[in-house]
């Protein structure tokens, strides 16, 4: 059986993976090249210019978010009749993948992107990533038949 593993947040404490199949899976995609890339792009641009601390990464706001999602997920279950864990599962992983094509320096590498290639979106790049021939795309295509376009994970968010 695979250990829980622990991600120490800044901002949500202790984020906690279990050992169910889709939180094992939600592991392997942080532990993905793609994924892991995100270390070093900032989630808020040049703003630790002026403010220090603000040294947020977009691979600690993407696990922050996959959290949330998560945490939305168990309250919504709690109130349904007829809860549907296959589409929560959908949108946790949309939540974890968002922002797997951000370039550096968040939002400001588009601007300047734009002028070299059409394809300067992040959620463009994002897309490709999730369903070319990447290992984040094969994690998710082998989750589960289908699991990878359900719900178009690519354009869930």
């Amino acid at each position: 059986m695979p250990k829980p593993q622990r991600i120490r947040d800044p901002v949500h404490d202790l984020i906690e993976f279990g050992n169910d199949p889709f939180e094992q899976m939600a592991w392997s995609l942080i532990e993905t090249p793609e994924f892991q890339r995100l270390r070093r792009i900032r989630q808020l641009g040049f703003t630790d210019f002026v403010f220090p601390g603000a040294t947020h990464s977009r691979l600690a706001h993407s696990i922050g978010v996959f959290h949330t999602a998560r945490q939305l997920a168990r309250h919504i279950e709690g109130r349904l009749n007829d809860p549907n864990p296959e589409r929560a599962q959908t949108a946790m992983a949309a939540a974890l993948v968002h922002d797997l094509g951000h370039g550096p320096f968040s939002h400001a590498f588009e601007n300047a992107a734009k002028k070299l290639t059409p394809k300067a979106r992040h959620e463009e790049w994002t897309t490709e990533i999730i369903q070319g021939d990447t290992e984040v795309g094969r994690i998710l295509r082998e989750f589960r038949p289908g699991f990878r376009d359900e719900g178009a994970i690519a354009k869930f968010w």
